[in-house]
């Protein structure tokens, strides 16, 4: 079985990652939970895609620790490579005149 990765967002501040493990634990078995101090977000990675699923259809837009909640798969993370706008910008050394 491969695992699935879950988004959380619109955490409170104060949840820790052992309260949303407990919470994500009722639909399977939890790898992992990594919370984004200071963020309002965080991922919770499931066991199994199965378990991942039924955390998302039954937990989206509830209400955890005074926050309606927002569950959703993780997408990948954007590669940032340095470049801005999408184009590679020169650096260009004239020299002293």
């Amino acid at each position: 079985m491969s695992a699935a990765k879950l988004y959380v967002g619109n955490l409170n501040y104060r949840t820790t990652e052992d309260k949303l493990k407990e919470l994500f634990s009722q639909y399977g078995e939890v790898n992992s939970v990594n919370i984004l101090q200071g963020r309002g977000f965080g991922f919770v990675e499931m066991g199994n895609p199965e378990g991942a699923q039924d955390a998302k259809t039954k937990l989206n837009g509830t209400e955890f620790d005074g926050r309606r909640i927002i569950v959703n798969d993780a997408r990948p993370r954007a590669e940032r490579n340095g470049r801005v706008g999408g184009e590679r910008r020169e650096r260009r050394d004239f020299g002293k005149f």
